[in-house]
This record gives C-alpha cells, structure tokens and sequence, in this order.
C-alpha cells in the first residue's frame, strides 16, 4: 500500500477556501419603504418616525434599540423614505411634533399633536395594536399613504 505524505495532502488543497465560501452567502436583499404623509396641519416642526418590528415597544419606540427612528422637517415631509429594510414584519408610527421638543404632547392624557399609522387604523380609546399597523416587507419595494390625525 503505497503512502502518502502530509505534505502531499496540503499541496493538493485549495490555497484559498474563500472561493467555496463566497457562493455559499447569499446577499441580504432588502427593500425601500416610501411613506406619503397627508393632512399636516401645518409645516411647522418635525415629523417622527418610527419603524418597529417588536409589538412590545408600538407605537411608543423610544426604548426600542433596534427601531428605525427619523426626524424630517414637516416643511418637507409630503414623503419620508426609508432604505435598506430586511425581510420582517413591520408597523410605522409618525408624530407632528409641531414644536420639535422630540416627543408627543399630551393634555389630560390626550395627544396635542397629529399622529398617524401604516395602514390607518381606526383609533379609539390609546393607541392603535400593532397588529392593526402592521405589514410585512419581502424584496419588493413599498409605498404607504398616512393620514395624520389631530384630536385636539
């Protein structure tokens, strides 16, 4: 039986294996998401936005770490687009924040400023489930129209 050293072994193996690894990983694919916000009621201050895909922290997300958060100015936000969104289920909470201090205003426990919601639900009494915000993205860009809301 003839032997075959180590050495020979080594030598007849790939210098590289990157090769084999790179046509293993696949590419992330992601999409854009493009928001059209309606019914401002004025273009003062900033428009928040928040994407979540965690039920926990909707529509409040500001102890979500892993939200997608933006700030635009309301004089230019007829549409806010946000890029590079992985596969998942998600839901979109927006607040005018007319005065830009970074939060929603309340009085007696009611929003002074307008908010508003993908797919638009109906609000009643607190927010909205995320389940009724809710959609999923796959590797199709999307677009949303929200309407904002004012209770007072």
């Amino acid at each position: 039986m003839a032997q075959i050293s180590g050495l020979a072994i080594l030598a007849a193996l790939p210098l590289s294996s990157a090769g084999a690894n790179q046509a293993a990983v696949a590419p992330v694919v992601t999409a854009t998401l493009d928001i059209s916000i309606s019914n401002l009621r004025s273009k003062k201050g900033d428009v928040l936005v928040c994407l979540s895909s965690n039920p926990k922290y909707f529509p409040d997300c500001t102890k979500d770490k892993d939200a997608r958060k933006l700030k635009v100015a309301a004089s230019s936000a007829d549409t806010v687009q946000i890029t590079d969104v992985k596969p998942g289920t998600y839901a979109v909470a927006l607040v005018h924040d007319e005065n830009s201090n970074g939060k929603m205003d309340l009085r007696l426990f009611l929003p002074r400023e307008g908010f508003g919601f993908t797919r638009n639900p109906k609000i009643g009494m607190g927010p909205p489930k995320f389940k009724s915000a809710q959609f999923t993205v796959g590797t199709e860009d999307l677009n949303y129209a929200v309407k904002m809301k004012y209770i007072l």
